[in-house]
């Protein structure tokens, strides 16, 4: 029983933190479509939502440092996309930098959770089948940019 508190707390940073994708989501659309600034953006969702269970540390950085790396992180999922970038639906754009952003930014993320809650967001946000072609750029990006994790991975699924 001495591991329920310790797993609890894990439980209380995994939701905070998929609320603050969450909603860095819904804000990273709103600058992607209004060309606000981002400190006017984090303004706005800490006055108007509930930010009490978010971690906003993280909700910061993703809003803040995903604008800052566009180039670097389209540059990690582009190779491995179908179609155009400006074909892709804005949600989807989102998400696939949002991905991109914890795949090659955030190693304490494993990157199954990384796809995982991405695809989720895609699911909830996105086109009807959008997060099966999210699932499938960000699988890619996660065998180069995650290679020995998702070799490990592979090893003990297949060993």
């Amino acid at each position: 029983m001495a591991n329920r508190p310790e797993q609890h707390a894990k439980n209380q940073l995994a939701a905070s933190r998929r609320k603050a994708r969450h909603y860095a989501l819904q804000a990273l659309y709103q600058w992607q479509m209004a060309s606000q600034p981002l400190n006017v953006i984090e303004a706005q969702f800490q006055t108007d939502y509930d930010m009490k269970n978010v971690d906003k540390a993280f909700f910061h950085e993703l809003l803040h440092n995903i604008p800052a790396k566009l180039s670097e992180l389209q540059a990690a999922f582009e190779p491995h996309l179908d179609r155009q970038l400006n074909d892709l639906d804005p949600i989807e754009l989102c998400l696939l930098y949002m991905g991109c952003y914890e795949l090659l930014c955030r190693i304490d993320v494993p990157y199954k959770v990384a796809i995982n809650e991405t695809v989720n967001l895609a699911k909830r946000f996105g086109a009807t089948d959008g997060y099966r072609y999210i699932n499938g750029v960000l699988d890619q990006v996660a065998a180069s940019a995650r290679e020995l994790e998702v070799g490990a991975e592979k090893k003990r699924r297949d060993g």
